[in-house]
């Protein structure tokens, strides 16, 4: 009897320690929370929250995130894009409210996907029928890489462009109040 409650003890506290080492290690992986916004004259917002994954060394566009294949725009938790005004996304109404933004990058040009569906975790991308619109970003080159995947915005008056910066690659696109 006292045989077998010590092998249920120390089974227990083997798997405690195996559930303790698998959530430090996540803990290690998850890549850190990160925001932008931009205001616009009026005091209407736009916000975007997302995960920052690092570069870490590896190749990143046509490689971590292949050309051709919808990425979520980040890493972990999905990117989300809330605005309380009505825009247009690069030509594109988007009314005032909650979305998840995910991009469809390609070596010729990237597309900004603005999904009616939120909250989801990473992937899968929920497909093309639950697209609110998608537009097309403009890209460059940065002129050093960058480590950290970076959302910012650029504002000027009745519009904002936001920037998506990583590794050596810019893609913007300009968000204006619908008016």
């Amino acid at each position: 009897m006292k045989s077998r409650r010590l092998q249920l003890f120390v089974r227990g506290i083997f798997l405690a320690g195996l559930a303790a080492s698998a959530v430090a290690a996540r803990a290690q992986v998850v890549s850190p929370p990160a925001r932008a916004a931009c205001k616009f004259a009026d005091g209407k917002t736009i916000s975007v929250h997302y995960s920052s994954p690092r570069m870490r060394g590896r190749k990143i566009f046509g490689d971590l995130v292949p050309y051709g294949e919808v990425w979520r725009a980040g890493a972990d938790d999905a990117t989300s894009f809330e605005t309380n005004g009505d825009v247009v996304v690069g030509g594109k109404n988007v009314p005032a409210g909650r979305y998840t933004l995910f991009t469809l990058p390609t070596q010729q040009k990237w597309t900004l996907i603005v999904s009616k569906t939120i909250g989801e975790w990473g992937i899968p991308y929920p497909g093309a029928n639950h697209d609110y619109t998608r537009a097309d970003m403009n890209v460059s080159k940065l002129p050093a890489p960058l480590e950290n995947f970076t959302i910012s915005f650029d504002a000027t008056g009745t519009a904002c462009t936001m920037k998506l910066d990583w590794e050596t690659t810019r893609a913007a696109i300009e968000i204006a109040e619908k008016k």
